[in-house]
């Protein structure tokens, strides 16, 4: 069991419900996107989030208060109780809590997602499996037993091809494929957006926790009920961990499934993404097809198997075109907070290191003219974003370094 550290009780003090029970409070703490603005400030000012347990509190507080009230922060920090019940409970299940600000967390996340990747992770069962790579296998939760038959084959390949397998761990595809890679003997990593706590101690589960080939992780408390948004936001883990992807089923501009995919294929851009050629087709997987989704090759031997992770089908360049970011972000907004979306917009515009003008911005997202000109003030008030003139348009500020 991992000892928490200095940093990783500050963020959990600050950003986790800390739910040790049904009778705990939550309290009200920071989402992702305040976080993100308290790391940046903590990062220029060459602090760790652990001075906020140091005898010049108050200080750091002070610092950090034009972005987080300091009443606020104070009354998080004052959670230790809290924060020790919470950490008994999750030692009790053999869950471990590693943070951003960490040597051990995974450095594919921190490559891939940079200051996206989640401040805090809770996990069970052996942690080297977050760094060897693998396929993701994603699809429906409701589907036929031809279906979960075929993905349970594809995750028996991978075991006999030595490859792990990245689920999302929820009943249909996600647990199909966990079950075939664990069956034969092969490794698995499940991303879980809800019930870490409860997946944890599944039957089933406990001899491949210990035998070191399952890891359950959760960027979410590990009493977590089910959540559209976590599902929505936790997509990006399951490609960030793999090599590549599998969908084996989709609905068509609906679900978790596409939007996860239609995000990796038009955005993040991490892994090439197949779509499965087997048994019937369906409109979702066509139209990921003409989306950009490869034809997945069914490789008959552990060589094709390994070929088909070994794909480079992304250029080794920058960041995506504009017209490939702006499409993700419509397809997300669904899902998004205000909050949420002025980040969005904020990456839109760092990532095309262009200036834009407030109409351009709302065409690129597909949002209203009185939501860009909230985010766009907002941002310019926060030094995100410079406001240019003659004529009006806006650019992002650069940052650098590493957040917490």
């Amino acid at each position: 069991m991992m000892a928490l550290s200095s940093n990783t009780q500050a963020i959990l003090l600050l950003t986790a419900p800390l739910i040790a029970g049904r009778g705990a409070s939550e309290g009200e703490p920071l989402t992702p996107g305040e976080y993100k603005k308290l790391a940046r400030i903590l990062r220029d000012n060459q602090r760790e989030p652990s001075d906020f347990l140091g005898s010049d509190v108050g200080m750091i507080v002070d610092l950090c208060k034009q972005v987080v009230d300091g009443t606020r922060l104070k009354r998080l920090l004052d959670r230790g109780f809290l924060l020790t019940q919470a950490y008994e409970r999750w030692q009790a299940r053999a869950i471990w809590v590693i943070s951003r600000a960490d040597a051990g967390y995974p450095e594919r996340l921190k490559a891939r997602l940079r200051d996206d990747a989640p401040p805090v992770l809770y996990g069970c069962g052996d942690a080297a499996l977050l760094e060897t790579g693998g396929l993701a296998i994603v699809g429906s939760r409701n589907v036929d037993s031809a279906l979960v038959e075929y993905t349970e084959g594809i995750g028996r390949l991978a075991a006999e091809a030595k490859r792990t397998v990245v689920s999302g761990g929820a009943r249909g595809i996600d647990q199909a494929a966990m079950r075939g890679a664990l069956a034969a003997g092969g490794r698995v990593v499940g991303v879980l957006a809800e019930n870490l706590e409860r997946m944890a101690l599944v039957r089933e589960h406990r001899e491949f926790l210990m035998e070191g080939r399952l890891v359950l992780i959760s960027p979410y408390d590990p009493s977590a009920g089910f959540n559209v948004g976590n599902a929505m936001q936790r997509n990006k883990l399951i490609y960030a961990f793999a090599d590549g992807a599998l969908v084996v089923s989709s609905d068509v501009e609906k679900g978790g499934t596409w939007a996860g995919a239609i995000e990796q294929l038009k955005k993040l851009r991490f892994v090439p993404v197949y779509v499965r050629t087997k048994g019937e087709t369906s409109k979702g997987l066509d139209a990921l097809r003409r989306k950009g989704a490869l034809p997945w090759p069914n490789p008959a031997t552990t060589e094709a198997f390994a070929g088909a992770l070994a794909a480079k089908i992304y250029p080794e360049q920058g960041a995506p075109g504009q017209d490939e970011l702006s499409f993700a972000v419509r397809e997300e907004s669904m899902v998004l907070s205000s909050e949420d979306l002025c980040e969005k917009l904020r990456e839109l515009l760092q990532n095309t290191k262009t200036t834009q003008t407030e109409a351009d911005l709302v065409n690129m997202l597909g949002i209203s003219k009185s939501q860009a000109k909230g985010c766009l003030k907002l941002l310019v008030k926060e030094g995100a974003v410079k406001k240019l003139s003659k004529p009006v348009r806006y650019q992002a500020v650069e940052t650098s370094g590493r957040l917490f």
